[in-house]
Order: C-alpha cells, then sequence, then structure tokens
C-alpha cells in the first residue's frame, strides 16, 4: 500500500521549533517532489514549501520564508520540514503530499497530516 505518513506534530509556545516528518511507505520517494501544505479550521489549505525530487530546488510560501527549512533524506525515504520562529498564525494541521514536480503536476498521494498548535 502507497503511503505518506506525517509525524512531529505537537503544541509549542511562540517562537519555538518543531520538525515534522513526512516518511513514505510502499514506494520509494527518490522519483518525487514532495510539498507540505498546511489547512487552519475555516481556512483554504495552502501551499508551504516544496522540494525537488533530487533536493537541488525548494520552494517557500512567503509567510514562511526565512522560517521553515525543507529537506530530503533519499535513503531514509523521508522529507523533513525545519520549523523555526513559530508563530500562532502557523497553527494548523499539517500535511505532505508526492508528486512528479513541485508546480505543473497534481500531487498523487497524500499523508493524514499532523497537528501543530502555537500557542502560549
Amino acid at each position: 500500500q502507497l503511503q505518506l505518513v506525517e509525524s512531529g506534530g505537537g503544541l509549542v509556545q511562540p517562537g519555538g521549533s518543531l520538525r515534522l516528518s513526512c516518511a513514505a511507505s510502499g514506494f520509494t520517494l527518490d522519483y518525487y517532489a514532495i510539498g507540505w501544505f498546511r489547512q487552519a479550521p475555516g481556512k483554504e489549505r495552502e501551499g508551504v514549501s516544496c522540494i525537488s525530487n533530487g533536493g537541488s530546488r525548494t520552494k517557500y510560501a512567503d509567510s514562511v520564508k526565512g522560517r521553515f527549512i525543507i529537506s530530503r533524506d533519499n535513503a531514509k525515504n523521508t522529507v523533513y520540514l525545519q520549523m523555526n520562529s513559530l508563530k500562532p498564525e502557523d497553527t494548523a494541521k499539517y500535511y505532505c503530499a508526492a508528486a512528479p514536480a513541485c508546480v505543473g503536476y497534481e500531487y498523487d498521494y497524500w499523508g493524514q497530516g499532523t497537528q501543530v498548535t502555537v500557542s502560549s
């Protein structure tokens, strides 16, 4: 079964950090770009970041640029999202998804999401 599983979410104070992981099972991530998305209650889903299959190209939403870092370890079949200087407005459910490239393609596989809550 082809699956993406996110982990690493939780409750953190403003200014804190979390690292999310996106692990694949049933297929190799080597051939896929991986995107991170988030959705807060009552809001539309937004793209947060994306990394190309080889890891050489990354993209970030303006709202997280300079605070979040996306990376991948293809040997571990895992993509990471390091989130620093977290703000209350970063509170959302975070999802990872796989596509042939960061732009121009539909995301074929989605994880079930992991909740991130930034609150004092």
